[in-house]
């Protein structure tokens, strides 16, 4: 097809082609979670040193992703998205490569830079594509993430259980994934910007509409965070369960989100995404006060599972706001998933600080609190509602591949 525009066809093959990269995306950060203590180990590190180091990947991504936009300017969206996708996959090997802290931070900040570039590279393209099959498709993309995390975290323990070296794992997942990445993104959309386009500045304040879409997403990835890293302690702490009772009500957690976000477009689609946000607010906040007030481990993890079911389409719906909240998509973009980063890089330390000073229910009434912002500022993501009119990105396409 050579008519300068894309086909319906061929944007329903580029949405199962970023759906692929948003897996391949996931995998990485899959693969390397289930590995820290053998990267722990092989570096020498304390658990305060680690700590330090783990800060560095969102450092990395927060001061790399203003950079997506001017990259993908340069070399147009699918070149763009190739390249970061490689980059980042090839960087999983790096961390179980490092032998002191001095190395192993600096492998995680160059980790960091390459996934959050790729990620603002990859939920753009997503914002155009579900922008021109009118339907919503970011919390599904979201859910292939989850899903892409799971796989990946599952084929890191059974490495783990094996006692295969990580070093090996991760050069043979990274070469895996690095593959899947560039076939995928053989069927992506090619688009190109217009030619009296002037290119993003290399760094700039994201535009207001973008922080207080951030501010919603960081009330939404905050609670993540803390149910992640703390729900099973608060079980086995808090409620004296054992550690297999407290390690399930993290995976019921995680699996619940996922599966939230792989059903949530249709429920985007009829409801829209402020309405959505409200009611997934009202189910978090629900879930918060049972884990804070249930005093029982059956309760608790109900509550737990509310709240991933509550939060799961947020951020997804953030992104999509974002991307139409003005004419420069990857900048908005970029500056709500800096907000977002920030927020999980925060949270695990935040709530340990409050539980430290006061008690974990406490730190959970924090979440709750926060999950109830989510019903209250709902309205600003009014810009990725379905039937308001869609800003897309000033590109000028190029024709699609045939399949």
């Amino acid at each position: 097809m050579n008519t300068g525009t894309y086909g319906r066809r061929e944007v329903r093959h580029a949405r199962y082609a970023v759906a692929a990269v948003f897996a391949v995306h996931g995998s990485v950060t899959g693969s390397f979670a289930t590995r820290v203590p053998w990267i722990q180990d092989h570096a020498g590190v304390s658990a305060g040193q680690l700590g330090l180091a783990l800060a560095f990947p969102a450092l990395g991504a927060s001061l790399a992703m203003p950079l997506a936009g001017r990259v993908t300017h340069r070399f147009g969206a699918r070149a763009a998205l190739r390249g970061l996708l490689a980059l980042w996959t090839l960087a999983l090997a790096l961390p179980s490569l490092a032998p002191n802290l001095l190395t192993l931070c600096l492998a995680l900040f160059v980790y960091g830079a390459t996934a959050g570039m790729s990620d603002v590279a990859m939920n753009a393209l997503g914002v155009e594509i579900e922008t021109r099959l009118d339907k919503s498709i970011m919390s599904g993309l979201h859910g292939m993430w989850s899903t892409g995390a799971l796989i990946g975290s599952a084929a890191g323990t059974l490495a783990a259980h094996l006692g295969t070296d990580a070093r090996t794992h991760h050069l043979l997942a990274a070469a895996v994934l690095t593959v899947t990445g560039l076939v995928a993104c053989t069927w992506v959309l090619d688009l190109q910007p217009a030619e009296d386009e002037d290119p993003p500045p290399r760094f700039a304040l994201p535009p207001k509409s973008a922080l207080l879409i951030g501010a919603v997403g960081f009330c939404a990835v905050f609670a993540e965070g803390a149910s992640l890293d703390w729900s099973a302690v608060y079980l086995r702490d808090e409620l004296e369960t054992s550690a297999g009772l407290a390690a399930a009500c993290t995976t019921g957690f995680t699996l619940t989100m996922a599966l939230a976000r792989l059903a949530g477009d249709k429920v985007v689609d009829r409801f829209g995404a402020v309405r959505t946000v409200r009611v997934s607010g009202v189910l978090a906040t629900l879930g918060g006060l049972l884990v804070v007030v249930g005093g029982h481990p059956a309760v608790a993890m109900t509550g737990f599972a509310l709240m991933g079911l509550g939060i799961a389409v947020v951020v997804p719906l953030c992104f999509a706001a974002a991307g139409r909240a003005g004419s420069n998509p990857s900048l908005a973009i970029a500056g709500v998933a800096t907000i977002t980063y920030t927020s999980g890089l925060v949270a695990p330390s935040a709530i340990g600080g409050l539980a430290q000073a006061t008690s974990l229910v406490v730190s959970f009434g924090l979440v709750t609190l926060l999950a109830c912002c989510l019903v209250v500022f709902a309205r600003v993501l009014r810009a990725g509602d379905r039937n308001r009119p869609k800003i897309s990105p000033p590109v000028a396409e190029v024709p699609g591949r045939q399949s």
